[in-house]
């Protein structure tokens, strides 16, 4: 690879388990070319030619080789290369980066996509005034990502911020054992916090089956089962974020993935949290992302550096 091409322009990829996201940075780091296609579940040589012909497409319209940065819903094991707790779960066992490595001809970075989300808010986003920084993915699944002075903290096993798969905090009668999560636990944070868990608690609380943003929607226009169902979810956001405040006290969380646009999370979770908050007063703040759900694919391109 001609390194002066590659200290011009980085692509980022953002692996999601409904969308994968390409985007291309110019050297001052504005986005220069961008292109979300449909992840194809299940199908993990799909997964390797679709970012393939992402990555060509951009270098095709850049006219550059650009390095490339890749966010995925898990982690790559340091002892066997191979992907490990990823909700995408055909990913799982998989040599990714060596794949995606040969299919593209040259170095790849792999970092979890939660902790590619919390560098781009920490750098240059909402957690842009905080020294720790706490970014929460609410999607599909449900993870975080840790930032310190604007770095990633991967933690000696690779799992730091893998915040989803603890117990729901103060679990109560109703709450326990908890549904089975795709890990083998009952009970997981992501369970009770993710997209789909939030759908289905709505329908079984007697309402049709409708996308987390719908739900707010009708909440806001007064449809009472949306409203309640929402105000359980917050009061369970709020125990869950409490935990990491009493462990990391980050100044700062940021809210990620398709259930951080429900506004309503970020006057009422703060006030919920409180009772729980090992502190006579709580200074965190819970932000939404600056960069929107494009955010981690642009943490993702950042993984290298300016130059290379």
């Amino acid at each position: 690879m001609d390194a002066a091409e590659q200290s011009h322009f980085r692509i980022g990829i953002d692996l999601g388990g409904t969308k994968t996201e390409l985007v291309a940075l110019s050297p001052s780091g504005e986005t220069i070319v961008q292109e979300r296609v449909s992840t194809r579940k299940g199908d993990y040589g799909a997964t390797i030619s679709t970012i393939s012909g992402l990555v060509k497409r951009a270098e095709d319209r850049i006219g550059h080789i650009c390095s490339v940065g890749i966010g995925i819903p898990g982690t790559v094991s340091r002892d066997t290369g191979l992907v490990k707790n990823a909700n995408s779960t055909w990913l799982i066992g998989k040599p990714l980066g060596r794949d995606l490595e040969e299919a593209l001809a040259r170095p790849v970075r792999i970092q979890n996509d939660a902790n590619c989300f919390a560098v781009s808010e920490a750098a240059d986003g909402a957690g842009r005034d905080g020294e720790i920084v706490f970014g929460v993915i609410l999607g599909t699944g449900v993870g975080a990502g840790i930032a310190i002075r604007r770095e990633a903290i991967e933690g000696r096993n690779a799992i730091a911020g893998e915040w989803g798969h603890n117990p729901l905090p103060a679990p109560r009668d109703d709450e326990r054992p908890g549904e089975k999560c795709y890990c083998g636990r009952h009970g997981c944070i992501e369970t009770f916090l993710s997209g789909p868990a939030l759908e289905r608690q709505y329908v079984s609380a007697g309402g049709a089956p409708l996308p987390g943003s719908e739900i707010a929607a009708r909440a806001a226009a007064g449809d009472r089962i949306a409203d309640a169902v929402l105000g359980r979810y917050e009061e369970r956001l709020a125990r869950a974020l409490a935990h990491v405040i009493n462990i990391l006290d980050p100044d700062i969380i940021v809210l990620g993935g398709g259930l951080s646009n429900v506004r309503r999370l970020y006057e009422t979770v703060p006030r919920l949290w409180e009772p729980h908050v090992f502190s006579d007063i709580v200074k965190t703040e819970l932000k939404p992302p600056v960069h929107g759900d494009s955010s981690g694919v642009r943490g993702a391109a950042w993984l290298w550096p300016a130059t290379v």
